[in-house]
């Protein structure tokens, strides 16, 4: 708990876990006594019979959680009486009724303006409080994940998760008195915009490092260590110049082995005892296996598709198209098919100067030409494979990965450091918003009132 505000003087129990004791004399009420639910209706879809419209499709995507006019939304179609249901007006709380974790459901956002030609999307349930609560308070309770809880528990599905209008309606909220969901609402508007802001300034500290981490890979690979090392233009626009003695070369021209596509297999299995079965799902933006996505295959499937130490898989489609991984360990280890595997000859090519090339800004160029190339995101194996990358002696390449290594550990101790304040500022906005909407801390008399606001249909709902 914050230590510069107090709590109230009395407490009684809420009856609730995920609540915790509440102020003596602060109730609560299901949804739909305090709120209209509406749960969307309007698909992605575009009708010759309907009107233009965009979508308001997801919440988590929106930086703290505010939807604001200037954002870029999905076009699609809509009848006249779904617009009139549905348009986005400022005050409105949104929430994801769907999602494939149970965890995504509940995601609030706030509708900070009145939207004309923004409609609510097929994943949302838009709420529209009455006159017993403000909007804004709402959402505040709905941002904290343990008020939330609730909502996920109610989750239903198997590949997919979804929540029901009953089930929104009958969930459970505090409801103190007006003015002191204004004190709250005054209080957390100010103490998450200043975390938002350090989180914010962070951030762009990380995108600069990690933009001047690939500046300096670009130039390791493509330049080599010596500055003073005479140059010849390499013959490819993107590669530029390169050392004198150094060489153009083919992936396909480092191995003794072709690119092989990886199983067609299905993730059941989570047996530690068996080999891991690595997806794409699996790699960090890093180039790590995450430890909680952890799937297996049968020895007998896994052995048709092995990973060796060294080998480099390439995703080859999607999102992710590009994205590299380099096994690092001597783990028996299996591959799916939306990767392809590399094994480079390490007479010819050290494996770790190819991941660290693919890592370089010549290499994200090379991905974006093939793709504006392509019918759909796809890279294939054989376009894989007649890849240029600069070269030169397995010696030198052995230095140029010494002192990536080097590099990568020096930024990467800059890097998490500047992770963990983000996650331990996180936790502290998440632990305010908590204690707020729930009486943790008397926030009484707190700020000046903000504004209500008048919904068009007649119903008053507040800012």
């Amino acid at each position: 708990m914050n230590n510069e505000l107090k709590p109230y003087p009395e407490y009684k129990d809420s009856g609730f876990e995920w609540i915790g004791n509440i102020p003596k004399n602060w109730g609560y009420m299901k949804l739909k006594r305090i709120a209209y639910v509406e749960l969307s209706n309007i698909d992605k879809k575009s009708r010759d019979n309907e009107i233009d419209v965009v979508l308001c499709n997801y919440v988590d995507v929106y930086y703290n959680n505010i939807i604001t006019p200037d954002l870029n939304f999905m076009k699609a179609t809509a009848k006249q009486s779904q617009i009139d249901k549905f348009k986005l007006r400022k005050g409105t709380v949104l929430i994801t009724k769907d999602s494939e974790t149970p965890n995504d459901i509940g995601v609030p956002a706030w509708v900070s303006e009145n939207m004309e030609n923004v409609i609510c999307g097929y994943h949302l349930a838009q709420i529209k409080p009455s006159e017993k609560v403000i909007g804004k308070y709402l959402f505040y309770m709905l941002l904290s994940s343990k008020v939330n809880e609730q909502l996920h528990s109610l989750a239903n599905g198997v590949t997919r998760y979804g929540i029901s209008k009953s089930d929104i309606e009958n969930s459970v909220f505090l409801v103190p008195k007006q003015e002191i969901q204004k004190s709250i609402i005054n209080f957390l508007d100010q103490k998450t915009s200043e975390i938002d802001a350090l989180i914010s300034d962070k951030e762009k500290l990380i995108t600069l490092l990690e933009e001047k981490r690939q500046a300096v890979i670009t130039e390791t690979v493509t330049k080599g260590l010596d500055p003073n090392v005479k140059m010849k233009d390499s013959g490819i626009e993107w590669i530029g110049e390169i050392p004198e003695h150094w060489e153009v070369v083919k992936l396909k021209h480092l191995s003794n082995h072709r690119f092989k596509y990886g199983a067609n297999e299905s993730a059941e299995s989570d047996n530690p005892n068996q080999p891991r079965y690595i997806r794409i799902t699996d790699l960090t933006d890093e180039g790590n296996l995450k430890n909680e996505t952890f799937k297996s295959l049968p020895f007998n499937i896994a052995e048709k598709y092995p990973v060796e130490k060294g080998d480099i898989l390439f995703a080859r489609s999607g999102a992710t198209v590009g994205k590299t991984y380099i096994h690092k360990s001597d783990e028996v280890a299996s591959y799916a098919g939306y990767l392809i595997r590399y094994r480079p000859s390490k007479k010819i090519a050290l494996p770790e100067y190819i991941y660290y090339f693919t890592k370089s800004l010549i290499y994200r160029e090379w991905i974006e030409r093939s793709l504006i190339q392509a019918t759909i995101e796809n890279i294939s194996a054989e376009k894989y494979a007649n890849l240029k990358i600069p070269l030169t002696n397995t010696n030198e390449q052995g230095k140029i990965i010494k002192f990536l290594n080097e590099y990568y550990a020096e930024t990467d101790d800059v890097l998490n450091h500047l992770n963990k304040q983000i996650t331990k500022l996180k936790e502290y906005r998440e632990s305010l918003i908590y204690e707020a909407v729930t009486g943790k801390i008397d926030l009484r008399n707190y700020g000046e009132e903000p504004e209500l606001l008048v919904a068009e249909r007649g119903e008053p709902y507040g800012n």
